[in-house]
């Protein structure tokens, strides 16, 4: 009988012994749950309301409520101080923060060298590119100017400082833009700078500057209505709709700049970046969502509206885009005299 207990006792503990030992490796071979936000999540635009990159956050926001793609809310704050420094250095100084994000536009690369504010973006950690804005050159529709190799010709043959090119801002796109094609043209603009785009359009249509660079969006009501012409997109190709905007012309109807005789581009960077010192694990989350941002109807349609270049970039790819853009603003704005002493 004592040997039969002593067996039934070491039988016992060897099926415990081997229980547990399967109960840790079914642990160990499960995988760790993936990271996901355990507080609301804060969505910085460094620009004021009402922009395009504030339009562009909010549409977001509404985007991940409706289809319910975050469990945790987003909230969108402007901070647009200094240029938009004040997001840039709120965003550097979360270090290891996940629940703080920031949407860019070109004042990533303009705003610390127009100001010398100690920034710059690889001092926050790139997401990914959401999409690209456009620039159109825009003319008064009672102007002769029937494409953009005629006005270049105008522009050149009046000589320096005869024409006025309205845009929103100074030492900010518009006026970068502006710089690059006074470059290509080979003579100089009188630049105008207004509070928005809105306004810069109004201005086109009543007569008191030449042109503009406005974006699709900021203009199409005054393209559709007759009051402006489109002369060329500053892209290295057409934008892809082709949905009829005027009674004869959809936006990819308008040629390059490049293919007009003028070559000269320039687009505006719409993406996300994270505080630096997050784990690619809360990286990858938000890359995750903004893909799914991406194949919503809501989103699709948000870009046809807009005419916006949909090209999406992250990792290395996103990064080497980064830097080749950064040198790209140093120069224009080191020719145009823009940088801080």
């Amino acid at each position: 009988m004592g040997n039969i207990l002593r067996y039934r006792f070491r039988y016992g503990l060897t099926r415990v012994a081997g229980c547990a030992v399967a109960v840790a490796a079914a642990f160990a071979a499960a995988p760790a749950a993936a990271w996901e936000p355990t507080k609301p999540v804060e969505f910085i635009v460094p620009a004021g309301t009402g922009g395009g990159a504030d339009q562009m956050a909010r549409l977001i926001q509404g985007v991940i409520v409706k289809n319910k793609l975050m469990k945790e809310p987003m909230i969108v704050v402007n901070k647009a101080g200094g240029a938009g420094a004040e997001g840039f250095l709120e965003v550097k100084g979360a270090k290891g923060d996940p629940h703080k994000i920031i949407i860019t536009l070109s004042n990533l690369f303009t705003t610390p060298m127009a100001t010398g504010v100690p920034f710059n973006w690889r001092d926050m950690t790139p997401v990914a590119m959401l999409a690209l804005d456009q620039f159109v050159l825009w003319v008064n529709a009672d102007k002769p100017y029937k494409n953009a190799k005629d006005y270049a010709a105008a522009v050149k043959a009046a000589g320096p400082n005869k024409f006025k090119m309205g845009g929103t801002g100074s030492k900010q796109e518009d006026q970068i833009l502006t710089v690059g094609l006074e470059k290509s043209i080979g003579s100089k603009f009188i630049y105008v700078p207004f509070k928005g785009g809105g306004e810069v359009a109004v201005q086109l249509v009543g007569g008191h500057v030449d042109s503009s660079v406005n974006n699709p969006i900021e203009a199409v009501a005054q393209w559709r209505a007759g009051k402006l012409r489109a002369l060329c997109v500053f892209d290295d190709k057409r934008m892809d709709f082709k949905t009829k905007v005027t009674d004869t012309q959809s936006w990819s109807d308008i040629p390059t700049c490049k293919e007009s005789g003028v070559p000269s581009s320039y687009t505006m960077l719409r993406g996300v970046f994270m505080p630096p010192g997050v784990t690619k694990e809360q990286t990858d989350y938000y890359l995750d969502l903004f893909k799914k941002v991406r194949e919503t109807p809501e989103w699709k349609e948000y870009m046809e509206k807009g005419a916006f270049n949909q090209t999406f970039m992250s990792g290395p790819d996103f990064a080497n885009w980064l830097a080749k853009t950064e040198n790209m603003h140093r120069e224009l704005m080191k020719e145009a005299g823009f940088i801080a002493k």
